[in-house]
């Protein structure tokens, strides 16, 4: 069965915006598992724009799923994981200025370096997943550094400006989630995701989770958080045990 983790993040940058304590990104994950979301996901960036160690060392006491923290390969985060104990680490590349992570890890360009961040958190007994943008490279090289798993970047597809290229991109990430698949990879998906543009991801049998935060948050704005929660994951888990045998590019 598929499954859906949901980022909180987003929760955390509306709190930070007034230097309070409300809304509470342990509450919402609360909220968020009550619905029935498989695990939940943060990011504790560098300059702590969101995400703060407090949020992270709570969530390690409540969170009755999987725990993901999202994080740079830099000592300072392997040694916070190591302290704090995710489930779940997924590295991801990080920069200062950028509004939300821009692309995939660039694991083939860096593979000493990572294999050194996957080897560390796994002797920490935390299982390793690599954001990665789709591509043949980033899949083999993923496995070479032995993560455990790919997530695989959907960003560029869910922006893609016209259908051609929406095509081309979902040809790519589902040519990727079969080559992790067959390399022993486990496959997630996310970045952009929504209610509308999920659909054609979860015809891709690989695809074992999917990760979404933004688009989960800005629906509960309206319907509350265990709807919105709710509704990506009644769709999640009933696309995906109706998935067809035929790839996903013959069918569009």
């Amino acid at each position: 069965m598929a499954r859906l983790s949901v980022n909180v993040d987003h929760v955390a940058t509306l709190r930070q915006a007034r230097g309070i304590d409300e809304p509470d990104p342990v509450w919402a994950s609360i909220l968020a598992e009550k619905a029935g979301a498989d695990g939940i996901i943060v990011h504790l960036r560098e300059d702590r724009r969101h995400i703060q160690d407090r949020d992270l060392e709570v969530l390690r006491q409540v969170v009755k799923g999987d725990l993901n923290m999202e994080m740079a390969a830099t000592d300072e985060m392997i040694g916070i994981a190591g302290r704090v104990g995710p489930d779940l680490c997924t590295l991801v590349p990080e920069k200062r200025q950028e509004l939300t992570t821009e692309g995939g890890l660039d694991v083939a360009g860096n593979l000493e370096s990572m294999r050194a961040a996957v080897a560390a958190l796994r002797q920490a007994g935390i299982r390793v997943s690599l954001f990665i943008d789709p591509t043949s490279e980033q899949i083999k090289a993923a496995h070479q550094v032995e993560a455990q798993i790919v997530e695989l970047h959907t960003g560029s597809y869910c922006n893609a400006p016209d259908e051609e290229s929406r095509l081309k991109l979902l040809g790519a990430l589902e040519d990727s989630a079969r080559l992790a698949s067959r390399l022993g990879l486990k496959v997630a998906a996310g970045h952009g995701l929504n209610l509308r543009n999920v659909h054609p991801l979860l015809a891709m049998p690989e695809i074992e989770e999917y990760s979404i935060g933004h688009s989960i948050i800005a629906r509960a704005v309206f319907v509350g958080l265990e709807q919105a929660v709710g509704e990506m994951l009644a769709l999640v888990r009933t696309a995906a045990s109706n998935r067809p045998s035929e790839p996903v590019q013959r069918r569009l």
